[in-house]
């Protein structure tokens, strides 16, 4: 074998031919025979392991997973590392971005690896072979799962980096909106809220759950939004805090008909109003990072968006979805009246997009002619009401394409909900099959992922005239 200089595989490059070829044959023979026992190993020990269990209990996840291991682990004893090694070099890459995708931490990883080296090492130790084959056998095997986890670690540390560099810059685009007309809002929500909950002692009963300051726009907000904004402000976390002090013992003590109370509500909205300003008081009013035709978010935020919006969907419990809305026959608008005529299209989309959800959700220019929804806290069946009322929407517009003429304009819809896999990726592949199947059968229509049959979700409707659509919807407002 030719020298080559390989850090890490020191072993490997002074081995004889023969050492090497033997070694290889023993590990090919103790792997193929007993993979499925050291897969198992594997996950039974990692499936105990608290913070590992939360990655491998996903069904999809632990399948995949599973046989992805199996063949890294033959493949593994199948690689002469002294030769051209950038075809394994580049699947290790692969994996180590995976498992940044998924936010696996690489000590789990490094372990399991430690594991695997354990559980081979074991199986060598009882050949019978004299005490130097033995341990050139397991060295050479210790250094080809380093070298493979070498590159999976770099993969790792820097798509987590860039990852983290996408969270920081969406942080800083987010400060740079309209901070005067976001803060205004937020506090027409706040005060809006605080009416409701005062006209309701009016009735003859007050309803607990519809009037959580939580569970309000203003409330979604802040646990969506604001935590972007405003990120390890202490000012959050005392608006925070006395959100959960209005839901847990205010709000009870009203609806108790406790004299106090009202008294307490009032001192504390005025409280968060001051807190508002303050988080608000250094933001810089500044617009960049949106895509400047449609004024939605750049599909660059998706994964600090929804990588987060997922962690928080798994450890809250809460409901997510992602509608996936493509323009109907866009094509055929360009090709009829030219590009501008697509663009002011776009643009009268995306403006009725960013007036149909509420605060607290995303609107993303995904591409063409497709925006990307993401409605938080808000489950299937609530988000294919939501989506049919954005298809009649849509459907109800009418884009000038020139200073005489308007189009009619369709939308299909493909809707998918958080089911526990933790890679947003796979989200928005579902409901991208989701919105190729309302493609197929007809267009003009919304199909939930999941949902098989044909017309799934929306009757064909092109003939009927659209119902009324109520933008910036509110929770209480769907059926």
């Amino acid at each position: 074998m030719p020298s080559i200089e390989r850090p890490g595989l020191s072993f490997w490059m002074a081995a004889s031919d023969h050492t090497v070829s033997a070694a290889l044959e023993r590990l090919a023979a103790i792997v193929g025979e007993n993979v499925e026992q050291l897969v198992d190993a594997f996950y039974s020990t990692f499936l105990l392991h608290e913070e590992a269990s939360a990655y491998l209990s996903h069904s999809v996840v632990n399948q995949r997973l599973r046989y992805s291991l199996r063949q890294w682990l033959l493949d593994l004893v199948d690689e002469d590392l002294r030769s051209d090694t950038s075809g394994f070099e580049q699947r290790q890459i692969k994996i180590g971005e995976v498992h940044a995708r998924l936010k696996v931490p690489n000590d789990i990883v490094m372990e399991g690896m430690t594991l695997l080296k354990t559980e081979i090492a074991r199986r060598v130790s009882v050949l019978g072979l004299d005490a130097t084959t033995t341990a050139e056998t397991i060295i050479l095997l210790d250094e080809a799962i380093d070298f493979a986890m070498r590159f999976m670690t770099e993969a790792y540390v820097s798509d987590t980096r860039s990852r983290a560099q996408t969270d920081e810059a969406f942080r800083l685009f987010s400060l740079g909106q309209d901070i005067n007309l976001e803060r205004e809002t937020q506090r027409a929500a706040l005060m809006e809220w605080s009416q409701s909950v005062l006209f309701s002692l009016l009735g003859e009963k007050t309803e607990e759950a519809r009037n959580m300051l939580s569970a309000s726009p203003f409330g979604l907000w802040v646990r969506h939004r604001a935590a972007v904004l405003f990120q390890g402000s202490t000012v959050l976390g005392r608006i925070e805090d006395l959100i959960r002090q209005i839901d847990q013992r205010t709000i009870p003590a009203i609806s108790g008909r406790e004299p106090a109370a009202v008294s307490d509500l009032q001192r504390q909205v005025e409280e968060l109003k001051y807190l508002l300003n303050e988080l608000f008081q250094t933001a810089a009013n500044i617009e960049n990072g949106r895509d400047p035709l449609t004024r939605t978010l750049n599909r660059r935020f998706l994964p600090s968006i929804l990588g987060r919006e997922i962690s928080l969907a798994k450890s809250s419990g809460s409901p997510f979805t992602l509608l996936m809305v493509d323009v109907d026959h866009f094509k055929t608008v360009n090709d009829t009246y030219g590009h501008s005529a697509g663009d002011a299209v776009l643009g009268c989309v995306a403006e009725y997009l960013l007036g149909a959800v509420r605060s607290s959700d995303y609107v993303f220019r995904y591409g063409g002619e497709e925006f990307l929804i993401a409605l938080v806290e808000t489950d299937r069946t609530e988000a294919q009401i939501i989506a049919e009322r954005i298809r009649q929407g849509i459907a109800a517009q009418r884009p000038r394409v020139s200073e005489t003429r308007t189009v009619e304009i369709t939308a299909s819809v493909g809707v998918a909900s958080f089911e526990g896999h933790p890679d947003y990726q796979y989200m928005i592949n579902a409901a991208d099959k989701a919105l190729y199947r309302a493609k197929q059968e007809g267009r003009n229509r919304v199909c939930v992922c999941g949902d098989t049959r044909p017309g799934s979700t929306a009757a064909r409707q092109e003939a009927a005239p659209p119902e009324p659509v109520v933008n910036h919807y509110k929770r209480q407002q769907v059926p």
